[in-house]
């Protein structure tokens, strides 16, 4: 299981994700990506759509060990 989270200030609304998992993303009224069904795809599919983003705006973490997945940590 991954959490997955959308930085707003980053987002461009290019809808990649939203095309990728559009069970996990849709648009908020303001035309931003938000995650609205963490469980929504199979966690492949959720990572992914987060490396789809143009500008990195979506996080995906392992939860069972705290590793950040997506965007990889800066060394």
């Amino acid at each position: 299981m991954v959490k997955v989270t959308v930085n707003k200030a980053k987002c461009i609304s290019s809808g990649d994700c939203v095309e990728t998992a559009p069970k996990v993303f849709a648009f908020d009224e303001n035309g931003k990506s938000e995650v609205v069904n963490p469980a929504g795809s199979e966690d492949r599919v959720i990572l992914s759509a987060a490396r789809s983003c143009p500008v990195k705006a979506i996080t995906v973490v392992d939860e069972a060990t705290g590793q950040q997945l997506f965007p990889p940590p800066k060394q």
